[in-house]
């Protein structure tokens, strides 16, 4: 049940311009529908020179598997043709366009009322990771340590901003799951924004929280760099998820920037 995807390098790009990476989506152990949705592209998205999304669909019976999916073929439509030159408010109009699909959809259909997506995007331009989400799928930067770069719009993360909960405590809270931002939830969407340095080395990873609820963060740095290369890693991810109760569906884009 797993879709995996590979996509090409090239060895004639400048340095921190050559990529490479691999992705997978599994539907777990306990799930009837994988309602993750993943696109790669190394090669030009519109002005975005690749691109590489994570959305986890919410709602019910199809409805889930449906928001992450046109959600992501709205936003790729939408980049495709920008004239902006900006990579964040080529991400901003594309998830806006996104929500406001999504709502037009569930406002049509009964069946899909309701339904919503998280979804995290990313571009590498040259040394630099520009990067946008909504909800609670992650994006992190995997060295000699781990960096979580996207901050959970979640119940329990705001419990812990404000200091009303700690992080340990978080990850077992009986709400954890409940998500405060998601594309399709209201008429206006509010996407977060980050620009990361990257070194020599890192590898990024972006994930559902399929993958996170199953693991620690340190586990999930070990796997990492334990691992031969990205196919490994990923695989060797997927299968540890599972092995912890594979809750939900897991997903895992993993590029190598400076290979």
């Amino acid at each position: 049940m797993c879709r995996r995807h590979r996509t090409r390098t090239d060895s004639h790009r400048r340095k921190f311009d050559v990529l490479k990476t691999f992705s997978i989506t599994d539907i777990g152990r306990k799930r009837n529908i994988n309602q993750d949705y993943i696109y790669t592209s190394e090669e030009p998205v519109g002005n975005l020179p690749n691109v590489f999304i994570v959305a986890d669909g919410m709602g019910g019976h199809n409805a889930g598997d449906y928001a992450s999916k046109v959600t992501v073929e709205t936003m790729i439509h939408e980049m495709e043709n920008s004239f902006e030159k900006n990579p964040s408010l080529i991400f901003r109009k594309a998830i806006e366009e996104a929500n406001t699909v999504i709502r037009k959809c569930a406002s049509e259909d009964k069946k899909l009322e309701g339904m919503g997506t998280t979804v995290v995007a990313a571009s590498c331009m040259g040394r630099f990771l520009q990067v946008a989400n909504v909800g609670d799928s992650r994006l992190y930067v995997v060295g000699s340590k781990i960096r979580q770069i996207t901050r959970d719009h979640s119940y329990v993360e705001e419990m812990v901003r404000i200091g009303e909960l700690d992080r340990e405590d978080a990850r077992n809270h009986p709400k954890k799951n409940i998500i405060t931002r998601a594309v399709g939830a209201e008429d206006h969407v509010e996407p977060d924004f980050f620009t990361v340095e990257l070194q020599e080395g890192d590898i990024v990873l972006m994930c559902t929280d399929g993958l996170t609820n199953m693991l620690e963060d340190e586990e999930i740095r070990m796997i990492i760099n334990g691992a031969r290369d990205l196919v490994e890693q990923a695989q060797h991810l997927v299968e540890a998820a599972n092995a912890n109760g594979g809750k939900d569906n897991i997903s895992v884009i993993l590029i190598e920037p400076c290979a």
